[in-house]
């Protein structure tokens, strides 16, 4: 017997056998993911985790685990973050307005362009992390660990820095302008281009730093405990009045 297939008529309607050949195309475009995944702004705090863009303000975080998280544009004003794990975390242009970072880890991370008045780094451990073009005025660093961090280029107008370990670090073009640095590890400090008007270094030995020079040196503060390198010498506005 002879079967005759059927063949359907396409130029019947072409639109509709247009629409039929793009199905498995569009069904496979719902099934397969594309593009980059969107931050869990709803997600709980965890290693790793993405927040990126979110709104994170007035959270208790203290203790969490948030190594490797990214927080790239994260709004964490005034978050307690108190001896949080931060390490390697990715932090790019977040706001960290009047947050609590005390005894934070937060070893390589990277904070550049981050926005912080007023923020508290207490006793936190920076090491290596990068603060690059930072906006942290009036900021605590009292006691923080600081070595070989990346903090030029960023604004530290009136902040403490007293008893911290800056050895190796970068401040080069930063804006110091009022801040204190009193008893502070400061050798290898690259204070290059650096805007030192009334910076106080009372008590600090500045002697095995680079960069520094005498105009900078004139416009600081200092006294008859602070340590100079061999080419400079203290200007006579010594000690600073009040």
């Amino acid at each position: 017997m002879l079967v005759t297939r059927y063949a359907p008529d396409m130029s019947a309607n072409p639109r509709v056998w247009g629409l039929a050949a793009l199905l498995p195309v569009l069904l496979l475009l719902l099934v397969v993911p594309h593009g980059p995944a969107l931050a869990g702004c709803s997600d709980k705090p965890e290693p790793g985790v993405d927040w990126s863009k979110c709104q994170k303000m007035r959270l208790v975080l203290r203790g969490e685990d948030l190594s490797g998280a990214r927080v790239d544009r994260v709004n964490l004003g005034s978050s307690d973050l108190m001896e949080a794990n931060l390490a390697g975390a990715k932090m790019v242009n977040a706001n960290l307005e009047r947050a609590r970072l005390k005894e934070a880890d937060l070893q390589a991370a990277d904070l550049t362009k981050v926005q912080g008045g007023r923020a508290n780094f207490e006793a936190a451990n920076l090491a290596g992390a990068i603060l690059t073009k930072a906006e942290l005025p009036r900021t605590n660093f009292t006691e923080a660990n600081l070595t070989d961090t990346d903090l030029s280029k960023a604004e530290f107008g009136r902040s403490m820095f007293d008893g911290a370990d800056l050895t190796g670090a970068n401040l080069s073009y930063a804006n110091i302008a009022r801040a204190h640095f009193v008893d502070v590890q400061m050798a290898r400090v690259n204070l290059n281009g650096a805007y030192t008007l009334l910076a106080h270094f009372e008590g600090t030995d500045l002697s095995e730093t680079v960069g520094m020079t005498q105009e900078q040196l004139d416009i600081a503060c200092g006294d008859g405990e602070t340590k100079l390198p061999a080419d400079l010498t203290p200007p006579e506005s010594w000690p600073c009045g009040e």
